[in-house]
């Protein structure tokens, strides 16, 4: 939930003649208990993926489970209002936080490696291992050390700058529209948060198809017979195109406010979709015991992207507000929404450019 909708629930209760001390700083302080909590989550889960999956379903795979990001956002304003109206707003925080401990009760209790698990079959689990058995590790094989990987080891490959990279081009751009867009709505459409609903559901549900680009890269490898770092590497080339429509969306949002709405949903589900394939770069390189440390590194530098972007974003919104900003022919506050979108949508080309350029071709980590 943003600050701002936690501005309007508390703004709703205070109409009831409540008292609450609330502050910028105290939200931003439970933020960040969120992200300390949530900051395992994307590592674990690719790592599992990796364990589960062999490499020309990975994508497949985390294509699926990251789709539970668009679901949560689907179900959050349908929920959340109705259990903060009849149990208070506290509990609306308190009941949404515990199914995170219910969650993590049964993975406690169901979760375990392939290898040991009694539910997984031996058909299963040689479909599991089938990487294993096409590079000659059949019964038998010498397993991988399991001796710890340091961050200054996983820094010194240029695979994981390139994944470093990645990240850090491309993570700020969906949280700029998920964080902006309503705000954007508001600002050039003049909508209130009732009137955004509608839109932004249409939106998120348009994001869901990322999952097809978790399954390009396994009809790359079955069909086109090619390597899975190169059938991923040509899906995320084509993914990287897709966010370009948003370079039209301001140009062409004067017709209907749909278009733009539309075009952030098409670009947020080539994220997703990218997204779903840059995750399972890092298990194609590294071995199984350095992937929740890379993945964490590349998550680290997507939030500072993030940062970068979101917060240029609002001083130059300010900017462009107070100084009746021109550029290519937009005005004030849509100039300023015409700069980000332009920059949005070439982010992932430059992404996609420099990790090829780090990585050419598959080169796994093998003195790890």
């Amino acid at each position: 939930m943003s600050f701002e909708g936690a501005k309007d629930i508390i703004s709703t209760i205070n109409d009831t003649g409540m008292v609450i001390n609330v502050s910028v700083t105290l939200f931003i302080f439970a933020r960040f208990i969120l992200a300390l909590g949530e900051a395992g989550n994307f590592p674990a889960a690719i790592k599992t993926t990796a364990e589960y999956f062999p490499k020309k379903d990975r994508a497949f795979a985390t294509s699926i489970f990251n789709a539970g990001a668009t679901v949560g956002a689907l179900a959050a304003p349908i929920t959340i209002p109705f259990i903060a109206k009849a149990f208070g707003w506290e509990m609306a925080f308190i009941i949404i936080g515990a199914l995170g401990f219910v969650w993590m009760g049964f993975w406690v209790l169901m979760y375990d490696k392939p290898e040991k698990h009694p539910r997984v079959s031996a058909t299963e689990l040689e479909y599991i291992q089938q990487d294993d058995i096409a590079n000659g590790k059949l019964e038998g094989y010498v397993p991988e050390s399991t001796k710890k990987v340091s961050l200054a080891q996983c820094f010194k490959y240029k695979q994981t700058w390139a994944f470093v990279f990645g990240k850090f081009m491309t993570d700020g751009v969906w949280w700029f529209f998920l964080f902006w867009t309503p705000a954007y709505l508001s600002s050039v459409y003049n909508m209130d948060s009732t009137q955004a609903a509608f839109p932004l559901f249409v939106l998120y549900m348009i994001t869901l198809f990322s999952i097809i680009g978790g399954w390009l890269p396994t009809y790359f490898v079955e069909k086109k017979g090619m390597e899975p770092y190169a059938g991923r590497m040509k899906s995320m080339l084509i993914f990287a195109f897709f966010p370009l429509l948003a370079l039209i969306a301001q140009p062409l949002g004067h017709l209907t406010y749909w278009i733009p709405v539309i075009i952030i949903g098409i670009a947020g589900a080539a994220h997703q979709a990218w997204s779903a394939n840059i995750f399972t770069t890092v298990g194609d390189m590294f071995p199984k015991k350095a992937i929740a440390t890379i993945t964490g590194i590349g998550g680290l530098a997507g939030g500072v992207g993030s940062t970068f972007l979101n917060k240029g974003s609002g001083m130059l919104f300010d900017f462009s507000k107070e100084t009746e900003m021109i550029f290519m022919g937009f005005k004030g506050i849509e100039a300023g929404y015409f700069i980000i979108f332009s920059i949005c949508a070439v982010c992932y080309l430059i992404g996609w450019s420099v990790m090829k350029l780090l990585v050419p071709k598959y080169s796994p980590i093998t003195d790890l």
